[in-house]
């Protein structure tokens, strides 16, 4: 992910320029700021891909900027730049959610390197924009179920149910997080929409072959 958009917090001008110049060179957009309150405005208004946060800083530092992130519910991935030798930084950096940390001072090779890593491991691929089940096609953008040009009927309670599982073609996801994410509510009301879905997208609802129960789990979405 040669794009990504980066927000560097360290109040360090040197560093600053230095990391910006840099990152912009690998193919980054380099957001920068010089304190944790300029970073929070910052976020509020832009979306990140990855923050690289100076632990020590004055006012709040950026471990406390961390805990809030993650605190807020933010996922932006989190790169922590310490002080060499200070290994109970980096260890509470790790616990309040951080996905990578270097010392100072680095090599911007190195932190080049770091960056591309937490990136790669924490990129998200788009979901599908249709899938494909024994001829049916469901596009979730536009929440609907076509059997070649005749659309098919879906309850919103059965849009939602069958978006949710399009998303992460193949990947189990849970009864509980199905109800919590659906207007389902109960579990139990999960296992009812599971069946009336599958009389609507199944050659046989008897042997699903595409909406598939994970036992122990919850449900799955097998795609042609």
């Amino acid at each position: 992910m040669n794009d990504a958009h980066i927000l560097v917090v360290d109040d360090d001008d040197r560093i600053r320029e230095l990391l910006k110049r840099f990152l912009s060179t690998e193919g980054h957009r380099v957001t920068s700021a010089s304190d944790a309150a300029r970073a929070r405005k910052l976020m509020q208004t832009m979306a990140f891909d990855l923050a690289i946060l100076d632990i020590m800083m004055p006012g709040e530092d950026g471990l406390s900027l961390l805990s809030a992130i993650r605190e807020e519910g933010g996922e932006t991935p989190v790169i922590l730049l310490t002080a060499r030798g200070l290994s109970e930084d980096r260890i509470e950096g790790l616990k309040r959610g951080a996905d990578d940390y270097l010392s100072k001072p680095f090599e911007p090779e190195e932190l080049a390197l770091r960056v591309a890593a937490v990136l790669r491991r924490t990129a998200k691929e788009a979901p599908p924009e249709e899938v494909s089940l024994s001829g049916l096609v469901f596009s979730a953008a536009r929440g609907e179920l076509k059997d070649g040009s005749r659309p098919v009927r879906l309850t919103e309670a059965e849009c939602q149910l069958l978006t949710i599982l399009a998303a992460t073609p193949g990947e189990p996801v849970s009864r509980e997080d199905l109800a919590a994410k659906t207007s389902a509510g109960l579990e139990r009301s999960v296992d009812v929409q599971v069946t009336r879905l599958r009389r609507k997208i199944e050659p046989n609802p008897r042997e699903p072959v595409h909406l598939q129960t994970v036992r122990g789990v919850g449900y799955r979405l097998m795609v042609d």
